[in-house]
């Protein structure tokens, strides 16, 4: 009896292990090769075959659900709550730190998601859930600062915060206008500011402007 138990408990650890495996090889892939994931690719780099893909995962929108999931644990590390008490210019600046390394790490991965979406209603929802989650986080951190306006502006100057804090403001002045990650951080800080009110932080290394 124990020795059954033991060698089904070995089972599932290796099962786990292969479906653990199958999830870092498709996000992996994600990250290096713009290209579709197909379930021929992710068989191919996780070492199994198509057939042994599909006894773990029922089809292809349960597999991107679950490399979701494997994303956010990955991303862990980098998803330490912000202070939401203190003096405002450091709460922008724990966010802000916080808000563009997230951004910058999940751009591949959240490219290829944006794509899949449209044939999987069950990742729509999970990129719907995270961007919940995000702004419900701005609404936390800086509380202070929107409960200055009425309701109705409140919840504007909320829903400004957050277009600028997500990953397509992000990407846009990455890939379209071509800026370093430090000069996107910086736009992002001064648009934030902007935005509660607060003054920006100084310009670094800017080249002066001609009298």
């Amino acid at each position: 009896m124990v020795q059954a138990l033991l060698s089904t408990d070995g089972r599932l650890a290796r099962s786990a292990r292969t479906a653990t495996a199958v999830l870092d090889a498709l996000l992996d892939h994600l990250v290096r090769r713009d290209e579709p994931p197909t379930a021929a690719r992710i068989a191919a780099a996780a070492g199994i075959s198509e057939r042994a893909l599909f006894c773990r995962f029922r089809d292809l929108d349960a597999l991107f659900t679950a490399a979701a999931d494997r994303q956010m644990e990955r991303l862990a590390p980098l998803l330490t709550p912000c202070p939401s008490t203190g003096p405002p210019a450091a709460r922008l600046a724990a966010f802000v730190r916080q808000r563009a390394r997230l951004l910058e790490a999940i751009r591949p991965v959240r490219r290829a998601a944006v794509r899949l979406q449209r044939s999987s209603p069950v990742l729509a929802r999970r990129l719907a859930a995270g961007r919940r989650l995000a702004e419900a986080e701005l609404a936390s951190v800086f509380e202070v600062e929107l409960a200055r306006w009425p309701v109705a502006e409140r919840r504007d100057r909320l829903h400004m915060l957050a277009t600028v804090a997500e990953w397509s403001t992000w990407e846009a002045l990455r890939s379209d206008r071509g800026l370093s990650a430090e000069d996107a951080t910086r736009v992002l800080a001064c648009t934030l500011a902007a935005l509660l009110d607060l003054r920006p932080p100084p310009a670094r290394n800017r080249p002066r402007a001609p009298r």
